[in-house]
């Protein structure tokens, strides 16, 4: 009674991470407009204007740009979309077509992992991937695979886990009545008095925006609620 729950959740933070790292033009711009990354994707590709993309090739453009990061192969982006792996091939290909830098970024990360024997997150932790120098070609393309995954995802758990630090450090300093209750992927869940509610969220909002210095913003959407599906 007399208290909220606050959702605070990392806008497309991968893609954003995928973004600084490959240092992509054309996704550095979009980040920096504000743009529908999604519907940008699915224009870039097509070679069409944002105005004229369907609902369909922004659902495809959105499996596209997370299956980049997950390394999903042709095979796996055609089972989750429903078409053929060739058109599914092509689609990729008009990708790293497109996003020239994504494309070198993911090779390099994978060449310096070989020559290292690990790969680093943007904050300097470490995954050995002894796998890399496998024979068995299945076990050295999941290596491969978790080399450029672990970098982007192990730089979001990174960043998320910095700012839970920060947002209690500022609920503490601020003395605000609230607590944080969960961790959710790229989303911290709290409770607050509703008489503290709008000094939370900002607060929360300045901490996890500020928690590092990309070369795209890092954007956090809010919401509030009797309940965490109600602040969603």
């Amino acid at each position: 009674e007399g208290y909220r729950m606050l959702s605070a959740d990392y806008s497309q933070i991968e893609l954003r991470i995928m973004a600084h790292y490959s240092q992509d033009p054309s996704l550095i711009e979009a980040f920096r407009h504000g743009e529908d990354i999604h519907r940008r994707t699915a224009a870039e590709v097509a070679g069409i204007g944002l105005d004229q993309v369907t609902d369909e090739q922004r659902a495809r453009a959105k499996a596209v740009n997370f299956g980049i990061i997950y390394g999903s192969s042709a095979f796996g982006l055609a089972q989750q979309l429903g078409i053929a792996a060739g058109e599914a091939q092509e689609t990729i290909d008009a990708y790293f077509a497109r996003y020239a830098g994504v494309g070198r970024f993911l090779e390099e990360t994978k060449e310096q992992a070989r020559k290292d024997g690990y790969v680093r997150t943007l904050l300097g932790r470490r995954r050995y991937l002894p796998d890399l120098g496998s024979r068995n070609r299945a076990l050295r393309q999941a290596a491969e695979r978790m080399a450029t995954n672990t970098v982007i995802q192990g730089t979001a758990a990174d960043l998320i886990k910095k700012a839970m630090v920060e947002v209690d450090r500022g609920m503490r300093e601020a003395g605000l009545d609230a607590r944080m209750i969960l961790q959710v992927h790229d989303e911290l869940v709290l409770e607050t008095r509703e008489s503290c509610r709008e000094a939370l969220a900002k607060l929360v909002r300045e901490r996890m925006e500020g928690v590092a210095r990309l070369d795209v913003p890092l954007t956090v959407d809010l919401g509030v609620g009797a309940s965490w599906r109600e602040a969603h």
